[in-house]
């Protein structure tokens, strides 16, 4: 019985001074408490990059973002699903190193207009000979953001012709009032 309380009271011991000791370690590592070492910071961002891939709701009718700034996660975007929205602040909040999630995420509004209109979008992109290529991936590349029946395409495409492509198709969808083209072409 003594033996165990030593054995407790050693551990305890050892675990406080691990505990005590850490806060000190960041501090020193970045040279401030409010700067964090570089690597840290990528570190982050491919985390929470990874975790928000995996969220089982997020779609193509979904558009999520994050900027890391030292501890602080800020996520922003337009998700069709509540439930999307708490689910990616779960997740981030989850993640080591991660002290404060400032969810900026808005929900759009539920409209049989907009689902229709999305639904439509996805075909005129999707199916189209030559941009068929980007609804293949784990993640399709290009996301349609519906909202009050204005669209904006977010996402990757590989060249200015895909760009202009998808603009062309979805500016062609009936009942869509406008079109923003954000898609980024990769380097």
């Amino acid at each position: 019985m003594q033996m165990n309380l030593k054995r407790t009271t050693v551990t305890l011991l050892v675990l406080l001074g691990l505990v005590a000791s850490f806060p000190m370690r960041v501090m020193g590592a970045a040279g401030s408490p409010g700067q964090i070492p570089a690597q840290t910071e990528e570190h982050l961002q491919r985390e929470v990059l990874h975790q928000l891939r995996l969220l089982p709701y997020f779609t193509v009718f979904d558009n999520l973002n994050f900027r890391v700034e030292g501890y602080t996660v800020e996520l922003s975007g337009q998700v069709v699903n509540p439930v999307l929205k708490s689910d990616a602040e779960g997740v981030v909040k989850h993640i080591e190193g991660v002290q404060h999630v400032m969810n900026n995420i808005e929900v759009l509004p539920l409209s049989n207009l907009d689902e229709r209109i999305r639904i439509a979008e996805f075909r005129a992109i999707y199916r189209y000979p030559g941009l068929d290529r980007y609804g293949f991936q784990a993640i399709p590349s290009i996301h349609i953001i519906v909202k009050n029946g204005n669209v904006t395409l977010v996402g990757v495409v590989a060249n200015e012709m895909d760009r202009n492509l998808a603009g062309v198709r979805a500016n062609g969808v009936p009942g869509v009032f406008s079109v923003t083209n954000s898609l980024a072409v990769e380097r």
